[in-house]
């Protein structure tokens, strides 16, 4: 409910004003038919059915000149109808899940960290579908792309490493992505790839990957994750349980910036867990859904709804205090 002529509302506040005269006025002229001598039985007499109607026209008067006022406030109902379309985007992250990633250069360790982000990212694109590829020595679909964001979230709570043999397949993880975005119908289709070394592994070569996804239309961003010189990667001790010795960093970063640029993407290097989310987010601003709104509002004048029934209860009451309820002698 809408008002056109809102300042009428204040007019309400008039009212205890004018019961507050009415009742000094009636009070002023009030004389007393009879004189008794003593009338503290009054008392014991109760309220007649014609003074219980006399007060119940007084409040009917309140009422009515209440609903005349909010009337000249002109309530209108405002129905607003908005149809909306959206152009999503279809999106594969495609994860390395190496036992290099549980490197500890990255707080709380790579593998973690990305995980989080990841997740982070699909929370801000309700509109997209999205999967999630991860590879090691070979690649899997964990999840293909879909609009079950649920599913995608409790998929990658669950990942961890070892569920596939140790290595690194980078062209297998990306041509597994793109096979998975090639029969989508989506006005953009990317693939955001993530890995913190080199490959080593796999049937297919990350360059000719690359070109699989620039002949099929896609984008293909790439992140390369990992500190610099070396990484403290936790080892399994007999005596201490658990130690630290350091790895090589090794990124193929020429490789990882030649495949993005081959399908228009762009490669980042991500050295912390705030690199790390700031270039999802820059990734997430870069490939945009598309929206067309169209508002249709509707207006209807409700004014009448408060003035008839105003009206017609002043003018039954006026009526009724003037024959029936009439006072004056």
């Amino acid at each position: 409910m809408i008002w056109l002529n809102p300042e009428w509302l204040f007019a309400l506040a008039l009212i205890p004003l004018w019961l507050g005269l009415e009742f000094f006025w009636r009070w002023r002229k009030q004389k007393p038919a009879f004189v008794f001598t003593r009338t503290e039985h009054f008392d014991e007499i109760g309220t007649g059915l014609r003074s219980r109607l006399l007060l119940g026209a007084r409040i009917l008067k309140v009422v009515a000149v209440a609903l005349i006022i909010v009337s000249l406030a002109r309530p209108q109902q405002e129905n607003v109808r908005i149809d909306r379309t959206v152009e999503g985007i279809d999106i594969v992250l495609v994860i390395d899940i190496s036992s290099s990633m549980l490197a500890e250069d990255i707080r709380p360790n790579r593998f973690l960290a990305v995980k989080d982000v990841a997740q982070n990212f699909v929370r801000q694109r309700p509109n997209d579908r999205i999967g999630v590829v991860v590879f090691a020595r070979e690649s899997i679909t964990l999840v293909p792309p879909t609009l079950d964001h649920r599913l995608v979230q409790t998929q990658l709570g669950l990942l961890d490493i070892g569920i596939v043999r140790d290595g690194t397949a980078i062209g297998m993880g990306v041509a597994t992505a793109a096979n998975r975005l090639r029969d989508s119908d989506a006005a953009s289709r990317v693939i955001v790839l993530l890995t913190d070394g080199e490959n080593n592994a796999g049937e297919i070569d990350p360059l000719t990957s690359a070109q699989i996804v620039r002949s099929l239309g896609m984008r293909l961003y790439t992140i390369g994750a990992s500190g610099e010189g070396s990484a403290p990667y936790p080892i399994a001790d007999p005596v201490l349980v658990r130690r630290y010795i350091n790895i090589p960093i090794e990124i193929d970063e020429p490789m990882l910036t030649q495949m993005a640029e081959m399908t228009g993407g762009r490669y980042f290097r991500a050295r912390d867990a705030a690199e790390l989310q700031q270039i999802y987010n820059e990734i997430d601003l870069l490939e945009t859904s598309s929206f067309e709104e169209d508002f249709y509002i509707d207006v209807r004048d409700r004014y009448a709804l408060f003035l008839l029934p105003g009206v017609l209860l002043l003018l039954g009451v006026l009526l009724l205090e003037k024959s029936w309820l009439r006072t004056e002698l």
